[in-house]
């Protein structure tokens, strides 16, 4: 048993579930994948030969996809390994309409922006998680936003609704120095639906 132990923390290898949020090429044949995860935070992985057509990554992965990941941690840098990807959910409604696409994508902006890399944090998985379940049922609304935001700023521990008259955004954005500039296109189109 204990031999068992050391070698998977001398491999380091560490299975999580986790969502897709972006994904850029590394190389002619692999990717570099980000992913809010259940139990690691906000990661980077490498995944070697996955836009290679024989990948055993092909087909999964893509924006806001859901799955559970296997990746050996690196000891040197913030860019791990991806060595397997199952499959949870590929939220399709997601992509169904525009707008639904834009309310995900702002999301994901925003996650990114107010998260540490490797910091663990699973609200917001959970969060992220409901965020998307509902976009791919629903589309999005004003409220549907302010929540997001709403509980966003309150797991990031700055949302006092006395203070700041009810505006998340105008907290998370005093603490990050920044909000997506996507968020100003998306609430005026909700503003007209």
């Amino acid at each position: 048993m204990q031999g068992d132990r050391f070698d998977v923390l001398t491999c380091g290898v560490q299975s999580t579930a986790a969502i897709l949020l972006r994904k850029r090429k590394f190389s002619d044949t692999s990717l570099i994948v980000s992913w809010c995860t259940e139990s690691l935070g906000c990661i980077q992985t490498v995944a070697k030969g996955a836009r290679r057509a024989k990948s055993p990554f092909a087909g999964k992965l893509d924006l806001f996809f859901e799955a559970e990941i296997s990746i050996i941690s690196s000891r040197r840098s913030t860019l791990h390994t991806l060595t397997e990807v199952v499959l949870r959910n590929t939220f399709a409604g997601i992509r169904k309409n525009y707008l639904r696409t834009q309310a995900a994508a702002y999301f994901v902006e925003l996650i990114e922006i107010c998260t540490e890399r490797d910091h663990h944090e699973p609200e917001l998985f959970a969060l992220l998680g409901r965020a998307f379940r509902f976009l791919d049922a629903n589309d999005p609304n004003l409220r549907a936003v302010s929540h997001f935001e709403s509980e966003l700023a309150r797991i990031a521990g700055v949302h006092d609704r006395k203070k700041l008259k009810a505006n998340p955004a105008f907290a998370l954005g005093n603490l990050f120095g920044r909000l997506p500039l996507s968020r100003a296109p998306l609430l005026k189109t909700l503003a007209s639906v």
